[in-house]
């Protein structure tokens, strides 16, 4: 299914970024930080859309809360995913000071132990993607990233996005069939191939339960693995404190191979589900890092 036109305001401009990479290099990652607080404050008066848009998260996650504390859980998630940015950019920056620890490694890698086969990564906007792709470099393999192409120039040149490194690569999902023929040809020939999981961006999905209501996740992860009957591996990073981050890449899920077309569906239901429910226990234990700013209980997007 091709994907809709998905036109959404971008956040962020070049005078922004340069005043917090400025404040990082005199004063530390922790001054820059500081800003954090008063720019939060900022998009929490002035952003509606954004704001309406994590409170329909914040109200499922923290159903106990009330008026005034779930407007300041909204706060929080903004003070959160700054951090996260400032990090990126420090990693992008060259900055070798952040310590990961990646959980479920030695699993990961007896599955690299077949350099003819490679598998997905399958991803979400939560925690901090820069410092997955940089541990990632770990398992000795080329990551293709699928991605749109970015759009915001402000966020591409401060980030680093659209910069391909050695053993990380794009591959943009803007052509007829999204990507799906290269990415069988990179799990083919041993790679990893990157795939963001929790937007539909308009492409085919089903439906699955997350924090309690219904929500619908593109499958195309978990057809490209059944085509190439290879694993998905689901990958989360959580920021655990100033310079220190967990990649958790215990996750695997199989999807099934050789099913009839009329049970395909089922099939791929099954697989979303088991990925929302791996949603569900991120944000139980990380619910300040869900960064979709976006109410994906009634959008298709």
């Amino acid at each position: 299914m091709a994907p809709k036109s998905n036109v959404e305001r971008k956040r962020g401009n070049k005078l922004g970024f340069w005043i917090f990479r400025m404040a990082a290099r005199v004063f530390g990652l922790r001054g820059a930080y500081g800003l954090l607080y008063f720019v939060s404050l900022y998009y929490l008066a002035v952003d509606r859309a954004v704001v309406s848009a994590s409170l329909a998260y914040v109200k499922r996650r923290f159903p106990e809360h009330g008026a005034l504390r779930r407007v300041f859980d909204v706060y929080l998630l903004f003070v959160s995913q700054g951090k996260n940015l400032i990090d990126r950019y420090a990693i992008a920056s060259g900055y070798e000071g952040i310590d990961v620890r990646i959980k479920g490694y030695d699993r990961v890698l007896e599955l690299c132990k077949d350099p003819q086969k490679g598998f997905i990564l399958l991803t979400a906007h939560v925690g901090n993607w820069q410092v997955a792709m940089t541990a990632l470099q770990r398992f000795g393999r080329t990551v293709y990233l699928m991605m749109r192409p970015e759009d915001n120039a402000a966020v591409r040149d401060a980030l680093h996005i659209d910069t391909e490194q050695e053993q990380v690569k794009l591959l943009f999902t803007n052509d007829a069939l999204g990507g799906v023929i290269e990415a069988m040809k990179a799990v083919n020939r041993g790679d990893i191939v990157s795939i963001m999981g929790d937007r539909t961006y308009g492409y085919s999905s089903v439906e699955a339960s997350f924090l309690g209501s219904g929500v619908r996740f593109p499958y195309g992860a978990f057809s490209i693995a059944s085509a190439a009957q290879c694993p998905v591996i689901v990958l989360l990073s959580a920021r655990l404190g100033v310079n220190r981050y967990v990649m958790d890449v215990s996750h695997i899920i199989f999807p099934p191979t050789g099913v009839s077309r009329g049970k395909k569906e089922a099939a791929m239901k099954a697989s979303v589900q088991e990925f929302a429910q791996v949603l569900e226990e991120y944000v139980a234990d990380h619910p300040y890092q869900w960064f979709v700013f976006r109410d994906i209980w009634r959008s298709n997007e």
